[in-house]
């Protein structure tokens, strides 16, 4: 299985991202994803999940409402838009492959991780 992540950058605080991630190797429609991010110093943490056909979504209570997770199972990519950033929202965003239909929020539901990708939201 391998994922890659795209989209992150610098932004300014307020700003938006949409980051990307494009799975090949599995039956990408089967499985969860999730997002998940490690700030320096930091463990990583989850930060939004989805279900194997987009109809639940979870996400960490710091991003909600300023973040969506969303799918397209025909082109095998998960992406999150991220809207009105801040400073802490600086970290390596990661996505992820759930071990089964549903989506988690420990690192340990997951077992495929993208090499993720550094979103910089500058003040």
């Amino acid at each position: 299985v391998q994922l890659q992540a795209s989209g992150g950058g610098l932004v300014q605080a307020g700003g938006s991202l949409r980051l990307a991630c494009a799975a090949s190797g599995r039956t990408f429609s089967r499985y969860g994803m999730g997002w998940f991010r490690q700030a320096p110093g930091k463990e990583r943490e989850f930060v939004a999940g989805i279900t194997w056909n987009g109809a639940s979504t979870y996400y960490a209570n710091s991003v909600k409402g300023r973040f969506t997770i969303s799918r397209r199972n025909a082109e095998n990519t998960v992406y999150l838009q991220m809207n009105s950033l801040k400073p802490e929202d600086t970290a390596v965003y990661y996505c992820a492959v759930s071990k089964d239909r549903y989506s988690g929020t420990s690192v340990s539901a997951y077992d495929y991780w993208g090499q993720g990708t550094q979103v910089t939201v500058s003040s």
